[in-house]
């Protein structure tokens, strides 16, 4: 009896243990994900990110990941305003990258990196933030420099 409920009670409290850890929504390998928004002319275009905003997030990046979904990326964040470059080492699949300054705005993008390539992509102008989407999809949303991205990290 002893042993059925101390069972019991572990069963519990790894149920409850999995409920605290499952505090928003999550991507198929079980990373965080966070709402985004890009404004483009063409409209409002929702995605699910996920952030990178440490040194050890932002320098593995999408190393080694499957190609994105239309309605995922990652946001890689930054604690200044400053010149970034970006490169695709050890990334499989071709990227949009898109430089964000810290109001939000679109700095530059670089569209259809090339997998697995060690050449820097500069943003050409300070970012405080970078976007990465699947190759293509800035393109397909009509994104431009000058125009906004809308997630909490820019204020708003």
């Amino acid at each position: 009896m002893i042993a059925k409920r101390n069972f019991l009670i572990a069963a519990l409290a790894l149920m409850l243990a999995g409920c605290a850890n499952s505090s928003g929504p999550v991507d198929e390998a079980g990373n965080p994900l966070e709402p985004l928004t890009i404004v483009t002319a063409s409209g409002e275009h929702a995605f699910m990110v996920e952030i990178a905003d440490d040194d050890a997030e932002r320098e593995r990046g999408l190393m080694f990941r499957p190609p994105l979904a239309d309605d995922r990326g990652m946001l890689f964040q930054f604690p200044d305003v400053a010149e970034r470059g970006f490169w695709m080492k050890d990334t499989p699949s071709s990227l949009d990258i898109l430089y964000i300054d810290a109001a939000g705005r679109i700095v530059s993008i670089a569209r259809h990196t090339t997998p697995y390539s060690q050449a820097i992509i500069p943003s050409n102008g300070g970012a405080k933030g970078v976007l990465e989407l699947r190759a293509g999809r800035s393109e397909e949303i009509g994104a431009q420099p000058g125009d906004s991205v809308r997630h909490p990290f820019f204020g708003g």
